[in-house]
């Protein structure tokens, strides 16, 4: 028997063509429409409607080009980067942060409030205490509101399943979000964003193969395979925090013991660096503070910047265990690159050093050799630029190659 396909309505062509033209643009200009036509595939005549539509919706904007050739000089198409705003949070570190966003990834404003252990109900109302000032605050009309977030999410439905760092388990917080703002919303994982971020705004945008370490409050990763967003079943790919690699470890707060994020994390990082000031009162790190209880993973990274070598255990310790994570990654997925993002990249280049050693020697040279591994580009803000790619992805399909 065969079975009918399904008709492609004009509507839906007429949004495959728009979003098409938008990323063309979005990646390629200064462009001109005939260059359009041509990277997309479209008629001069439908890439003209298109650009007409954008145009009148002031997405796009026309520039002309002087020329000394004779003849009418060209007409080129560029996104209007503040024809919307996107509020952007990112809710995985120790201190929730929320950002303005413009369409090209500028961070426009930016505020955070310290989390202070706080859980469930309680966190929830940090995040309403972020999104109203800064919906206050646009200047331009709103795109929706992204979130990276900790935990298992579902992309689709924007429930978080579990996030045991903030006492959540099935909040439906976009429907709490859509309710209280009467806007778009979309939320997915903090490593998801992360990888995202690098994808749309990354020194190797729209990689087709990349995979995101991030660490910091957690730990976990995001990965994009053949284009796609890798979610995996229960979405729960890339929870690689909560891996078991100490044997007889500590206790997780997700209740197992010796999860990778215990080991290295900033929670244990600064905890080690606290007892090494409280054991060499010479230390550097005592002169940076007044007492050890203050040291922060800022404070760690200037001692280590001055090159305190007391440090250097802490530094091997994570490295090894990353290396490990990170050589496991290689042996399953064979990626060509993977980044690692989040505070742990203030620990600099001895990091780095440490994770490749390790990698070495877990994992199949010839693998090895085929995976380059590096600190991001986008600093400590690539989880708020991965909610802006999130929203530019779903409302005006920037990376339209890509896939959930």
């Amino acid at each position: 028997m065969i079975i009918p396909t399904q008709k492609v309505t004009r509507e839906q062509t007429k949004l495959h063509n728009g979003r098409l033209v938008l990323n063309t643009i979005y990646e390629h200009e200064p462009v001109s429409r005939a260059d359009i036509a041509r990277l997309t595939g479209l008629t001069a005549t439908t890439v003209s409607n298109v650009a007409a539509d954008l145009l009148e919706n002031v997405l796009v904007e026309e520039e002309t080009l002087s020329s000394s050739v004779r003849g009418k000089p060209p007409t080129l198409l560029r996104v209007v980067r503040d024809a919307y705003q996107l509020i952007c949070l990112d809710v995985s570190r120790s201190s929730f942060y929320g950002a303005i966003i413009n369409l090209r990834g500028e961070v426009l404003t930016q505020i955070s409030i310290p989390v202070l252990r706080q859980t469930g109900d309680a966190a929830l109302s940090l995040i309403y205490d972020l999104i109203d000032p800064l919906i206050s605050a646009a200047t331009s009309p709103i795109l929706g509101i992204g979130i990276g977030a900790p935990g298992i999410i579902d992309p689709d439905t924007g429930f978080v399943h579990r996030a045991v760092n903030l006492g959540w388990y099935d909040l439906p917080l976009h429907n709490l979000l859509r309710e209280r703002y009467n806007l778009s919303v979309h939320i997915v994982n903090a490593g998801q964003a992360a990888v995202l971020a690098e994808h749309i705004f990354g020194y190797h945008r729209n990689t087709p193969d990349l995979v995101v370490i991030k660490v910091g409050n957690d730990a976990g990763a995001g990965i994009i395979l053949n284009g796609n967003l890798l979610l995996g079943n229960g979405f729960g790919a890339g929870e690689i925090g909560h891996i078991a690699v100490v044997e007889n470890g500590e206790l997780c707060r997700c209740g197992n013991v010796g999860c990778l994020e215990t080991v290295v994390n900033n929670q244990s990082i600064v905890k080690r660096a606290q007892a090494i000031a409280r054991d060499n009162p010479d230390s550097l790190l005592n002169r940076l503070v007044t007492s050890p209880a203050e040291i922060d993973i800022s404070v760690v990274r200037q001692a280590l910047i001055a090159d305190d070598k007391t440090l250097l255990p802490i530094i091997t310790e994570v490295g090894r265990y990353l290396g490990i994570a990170a050589a496991s990654i290689v042996g399953v997925l064979s990626p060509p690159r993977i980044i690692i993002a989040g505070s742990v990249t203030q620990l600099g280049q001895p990091l780095l050093d440490i994770i490749n050693q390790e990698m070495d020697n877990h994992s199949l040279s010839k693998l090895m050799s085929q995976t380059q591994v590096e600190f991001t580009s986008l600093g400590v803000d690539i989880v708020l630029k991965g909610a802006a790619a999130l929203l530019l992805y779903h409302e005006l399909g920037v990376g339209y190659g890509l896939s959930f």
